[in-house]
């Protein structure tokens, strides 16, 4: 699956919202330490300024060699990780962000999410150990991960501290127009994980008709499609050439006729779906 250049040149910066880069880097299964610090670093040099990681993910120290090893600031990178659904009693959460940081090689991170409300999660308990970590200056904002919009509304009145975001797998396939819906009416950025489908964006006749009409890549115009909804994606790239077609994906501008197309796509399909997640 070769990635297709758009016919425009992407811009060097990205748009923001909340102070946060509307397309990241993620790394979820770049494993390889080598291959994650690369791909780290290229992004980075590329133009991305939002990288996105996880506990779960075994990769922070990799990401953190990406980060020291390009010729970016740190203070301009939008850096998040995540907490495990193992370490969310409070005395965890505050001990196993600190060692996050340490494999990072960083002071803080712009965003600490809560990856699951699952298993060791308590509402109470866990969004206050988030609080002192933010008054304490570790973290730079709280986000949560997978919250459906009961669980959403409960941390936005349990937290004392404003969430910023609800990191959630969002494509073309699974819209998630509640939660959108919800997310606006409270403020709350949304970050679309998996947001090219795991590759079934390119088997898509849809995409693939927008594609050709704008000569992009599916890739591209599912990332544009994000962006015109107001919706930060973060999409796993390691090569090259895929991280620099994501970013290409900046100077596509779709027309209403295309976003309309898209958003009448009748099927669904969730690629991420645990046994306890809190739709199950």
């Amino acid at each position: 699956m070769e990635p297709e250049t758009a016919d425009t040149v992407a811009p060097e910066s990205c748009p923001t919202t909340d102070g946060m880069p509307m397309l990241g880097l993620g790394t979820w299964q770049n494993e390889d330490p080598e291959q994650c610090a690369e791909s780290v670093r290229t992004a980075l040099e590329t133009g991305y300024r939002h990288i996105d990681t996880a506990q779960i993910y075994e990769n922070e120290a990799a990401v953190g060699e990406g980060i020291a090893a390009a010729d970016v600031d740190r203070d301009d990178i939008f850096l998040a990780t995540k907490i495990w659904i193992s370490n969310l009693e409070s005395e965890d959460v505050l001990e196993t962000a600190r060692e996050s940081l340490d494999r990072l090689g960083v002071e803080y991170v712009d965003l600490l999410y809560v990856h699951w409300p699952a298993r060791t999660y308590d509402p109470e308990d866990t969004l206050e150990a988030f609080s002192e970590l933010y008054d304490e200056g570790l973290i730079k904002n709280v986000g949560v991960s997978n919250f459906e919009p009961e669980q959403l509304e409960e941390a936005i009145e349990t937290c004392d501290v404003p969430i910023l975001a609800n990191q959630v797998e969002l494509h073309p396939m699974l819209p998630q127009e509640e939660l959108q819906e919800t997310c606006e009416q409270h403020d709350v950025e949304l970050v679309a994980y998996s947001p090219l489908a795991r590759g079934q964006v390119f088997d898509q006749p849809v995409m693939q008709e927008i594609a050709a009409k704008h000569d992009a890549s599916e890739a591209q115009v599912s990332l544009a499609w994000l962006r015109e909804k107001g919706i930060t994606a973060i999409p796993k790239a390691t090569s090259e050439a895929h991280i620099r077609d994501n970013w290409a994906s900046l100077a596509l501008e779709l027309d209403e006729e295309d976003v309309d197309a898209i958003d009448s796509i009748e099927e669904r399909s969730r690629k991420v779906d645990p046994d306890f997640a809190p739709w199950n």
